[in-house]
């Protein structure tokens, strides 16, 4: 029994010791992360180097872990704020449709679909369950199963929905998510659409 308490205070010991290491883990210098991006892209076309520079927020979210503190917090999702842009006849929802087949799609932005041949796609399903039919999914983001019904189809969260899919760090600063229309990924109008699919009672995501 002795050995079995000495052998718990040691390994209890050794896990504080780690988490004290984790947390002085010295920080990367911004100038070597640069080089290294620049490096692993030697090939990249000229048009994709500004992919390869931070901008204030990403800067701000690794400087801080994606953790930052309150008053950056705020300052972040006032930005990403700023950015979002409406559609010009005042309708969040398009077809959800369109919509469905733009989660299904991981086209866009990589070295083989360059130039491209085609509209980029959503990729959703990488992150999110979005329907009971679709057995591949990724869990990095949560489920969105009956995202629209469970918030009984109001308006006000058929905001937010456009909100986060525009610019993700408007509601979450410093999410994993792309920010898909403050990036030009996605146009206003497939914005609309994936919109539609959280939030159209007739979507299979509310079925």
């Amino acid at each position: 029994m002795q050995f079995k308490t000495i052998a718990l205070i040691i390994s209890v010991a050794g896990l504080a010791t780690t988490a004290a290491v984790a947390q002085t883990k010295p920080k990367v210098d911004p100038a070597k992360a640069d080089a290294a991006m620049k490096t692993a892209f030697p090939k990249a076309p000229a048009d994709w180097h500004p992919r390869l520079v931070g901008d204030e927020t990403m800067k701000d979210c690794s400087a801080h872990r994606n953790t930052p503190p309150q008053a950056l917090a705020k300052t972040i999702r006032e930005r990403a704020k700023a950015t979002i842009q409406y559609p010009p006849d005042g309708k969040l929802m398009g077809d959800w449709k369109k919509g469905e087949a733009l989660a299904q799609s991981g086209y866009g932005m990589r070295f083989t679909d360059y130039p491209p041949k085609r509209v980029n796609g959503g990729n959703c399903y990488a992150c999110h369950q979005l329907t009971k039919q679709e057995v591949s999914y990724g869990t990095m983001g949560p489920s969105l199963l009956e995202y629209g019904k469970i918030r009984k189809f109001s308006e006000a969260d058929t905001k937010i929905a456009y909100d986060k899919i525009y610019n993700s760090h408007a509601t979450f600063p410093c999410s994993l998510m792309p920010r898909f229309g403050a990036n030009n990924f996605l146009t206003i109008d497939q914005i609309k659409d994936l919109t539609a699919l959280l939030m159209s009672p007739d979507s299979p995501v509310n079925k």
